[in-house]
């Protein structure tokens, strides 16, 4: 199983390194992120209190950003591999469902890990250019806090990619792309905003998975700072993941049948 399961993985990542705009979505586009609010940070005058885009509050969003997009090239590598008959080919196989799932996530999950190493890297660069404080423990924290959130994302991105086609499913993921990213509370300060809007913001994973980085960033572990939101994302991601993996052996019996 471990061979089988470490081909088809290998195989995965390449399929997504050999796209130039998993390099775009992926990499350039968060960093890109990251300049330009901390430009807009910059160019908010300091009695007007806002810190929400400055560079220690903004890294761990950013981080979370990013992670939609692996979410966006899973479903498309997923629904290619489905709509061009590669996977029913590769079902006259011995690989099972779980092998053919482990296959896509673990590459992913490494894309994701790199993927926030270097946002974070840069966030550093960022820091001290800016002259902002970063704990270096509290982004190796975060970024193992951060494991739960990308299995998630990488979850989303299994289910959409199986049971839509390679044109429906980046729209599907662009919705949770900018619910992630609006009712994350990456661009506002939902406990300041508070109201209705807070209350929604806390019926979804994606507010916890800000909160994760930002408090792991910041070293505040107490359990509803921390571990709450961590406990809370990763549920979320055992039941995302397991729906995917359900419903993609569901297809497979479906299309061998």
């Amino acid at each position: 199983m471990v061979y089988k399961v470490k081909a088809f993985a290998i195989r995965n990542g390449k399929e997504i390194l050999r796209d130039p705009l998993s390099y775009i979505f992926c990499l350039g586009f968060p960093l890109v992120m990251l300049v330009i609010m901390t430009l807009v940070n910059e160019s908010i005058p300091a009695e007007a209190g806002m810190t929400i885009f400055r560079i220690d509050n903004l890294a761990g969003g950013i981080a979370v950003f990013g992670q939609t997009f692996i979410m966006l090239f899973t479903a498309i590598t997923v629904a290619k591999d489905r709509g061009g008959a590669f996977l029913v080919r590769m079902y006259a196989t011995p690989m099972t469902s779980m092998d053919f799932v482990l296959g896509y996530m673990f590459p992913m999950l490494i894309i994701a890990i790199a993927q926030n190493i270097i946002t974070y890297v840069a966030s550093l660069v960022i820091a001290l250019v800016v002259g902002v404080e970063l704990s270096l423990p509290g982004l190796l924290l975060s970024v193992v806090a951060l494991l739960p959130s990308a299995v998630m994302f990488i979850g989303f991105g299994l289910l959409f990619g199986t049971l839509f086609n390679e044109k429906a499913a980046p729209g599907l993921c662009s919705i949770i792309i900018s619910l992630g990213s609006f009712l994350g509370a990456i661009w506002f300060d939902a406990e300041s905003t508070g109201g209705v809007l807070l209350k929604i913001c806390k019926c979804l994973p994606f507010y916890y998975c800000t909160k994760s980085a930002r408090m792991s960033m910041a070293l505040e572990l107490g359990f509803e700072k921390l571990w709450l939101p961590v406990i809370v994302v990763a549920a979320c991601a055992v039941v995302v993941a397991t729906v995917s993996a359900v419903v993609f052996r569901a297809k497979m019996k479906a299309d061998l049948s």
